[in-house]
């Protein structure tokens, strides 16, 4: 029986597989690839967190079902966190829901909210999930140009212009994966301005709020006047405190969007592991001063890459934000194609990097490179990546002559 299910169909071939598929055989055939593709972060959570995670899961009473919504607990640090961080007040009860990850919490909304041909208005190049998420539920996406050259704004009101339907929502993304771009609060206002003239949900992924490299901390879209009458925030554990595994999140703000996620997860799940919940709780209650340390190990990667890389001949934009660095491939390239460009990086210089074209269409001539490895792997990846950029010309015809190959 060849059957097209409708979702899947709508999915096209996913360009990381590509890579990925190209990074195993590599591997497998021993071959020391440096892996800088995906944002998997290499460190250890904090000390204490592991540690209420062991003692929380020798209790015999924690290994039932959990809750869907959060443990009470949890719900009310992240309000605590909410209070500290953004000078925002939160009801744990109504407006705070724990999700699996960011990413479940995302797509989980997109089945709640969306109905077959809602516009949705994405950023172009933005992390897969915040257009496929809505792809999936059946809605129409409109991409909406980031980076360089682009007015956000004038572009979104333009969408909105000649939408039809008019647009459902609006998705943002700052500090921004991939591009590592940031934004200051008076866009924020702009934007929760904007969609309450229009009547638009504006839903915001916040997963980088605290990994961030100058003296102006991230803001949340929350703290805006009035946002809460339009706007939901995601977060994850996974960046701030290396817990990416654990798959654990919140989402928070309007009221009546948090409350159509939690009933749809009431369906679904019976929410996180307690114990990984109770270490979570530990996680936003105790000590801080791990965010901080994150934060400089980032950067001194950071730096460590951008300049490695411009000593090599690839001169790159130093990221403000984020673990990731949003790098134009070198000139000579961009006519063959990010693709060909990340291929022949990693079968020449053994570096993976994330292919740009892989979060959208306004990603081709960019890759996502993560410092998601210890400065001596950066280094040892830069030494590599050296070697290639003086061979650049000889690779680049072969790169050619296999596209040119049958």
């Amino acid at each position: 029986m060849e059957t097209e299910f409708y979702r899947i169909k709508r999915l096209p071939p996913y360009v990381f597989a590509e890579v990925n598929k190209m990074k195993a055989e590599a591997r497998a055939a021993g071959d020391d690839i440096i892996d800088l593709g995906m944002g998997n972060p290499d460190l250890t959570p904090p000390q204490h967190v592991i540690d209420k995670m062991v003692e929380t899961v020798q209790n015999p009473r924690v290994h039932r079902y959990s809750m869907s919504k959060g443990i009470p607990g949890l719900r009310k640090a992240v309000s605590g966190y909410y209070q500290r961080r953004f000078n925002v007040g939160l009801d744990p009860e109504n407006e705070i829901v724990v999700t699996l990850g960011s990413k479940e919490g995302l797509a989980n909304l997109a089945q709640a909210i969306t109905a077959p041909g809602d516009v949705i208005l994405v950023p172009n190049p933005s992390y897969p999930i915040h257009h496929f998420g809505f792809i999936i539920a059946g809605a129409t996406i409109r991409h909406i140009p980031l980076g360089p050259g682009h007015d956000f704004m004038e572009t979104v009101t333009q969408a909105v212009k000649h939408s039809v339907p008019k647009p459902l929502a609006l998705v943002l993304n700052f500090p921004a994966n991939p591009t590592a771009e940031v934004v200051d609060l008076a866009f924020y206002k702009e934007v929760v301005a904007f969609a309450r003239q229009h009547d638009i949900y504006v839903l915001s992924d916040l997963a980088y709020s605290e990994i961030y490299f100058d003296d102006n901390p991230p803001p949340s879209i929350l703290e805006v006047p009035g946002a809460k009458d339009v706007a939901i925030e995601f977060t994850s554990m996974s960046k701030t405190y290396s817990m990416a595994g654990w798959r654990i999140g919140f989402a928070a703000g309007n009221q009546k969007l948090i409350s159509a996620l939690t009933r749809v997860k009431s369906y679904l799940d019976y929410g996180a592991f307690t114990p990984i919940q109770v270490a979570a709780t530990a996680a936003l209650n105790g000590p801080q001063d791990y965010i901080d340390e994150v934060r400089e190990i980032y950067k001194s990667r950071r730096d460590v890459l951008v300049s490695g890389l411009k000593n090599a001949g690839w001169e790159i934009p130093s990221p403000k934000a984020t673990m990731f660095a949003w790098a134009p491939i070198p000139e000579e390239w961009r006519e063959l194609g990010t693709m060909a460009f990340t291929k022949s990086l990693l079968t020449h210089a053994k570096v993976a990097v994330a292919p740009g074209v892989g979060f959208g269409e306004y990603g081709e001539g960019y890759v996502r490179i993560a410092i998601v490895e210890n400065e001596h792997r950066i280094r040892q990846a830069v030494r590599n990546i050296k070697k290639f950029m003086a061979n650049s010309e000889t690779y680049l015809q072969e790169a050619k002559e296999q596209v040119e190959t049958p």
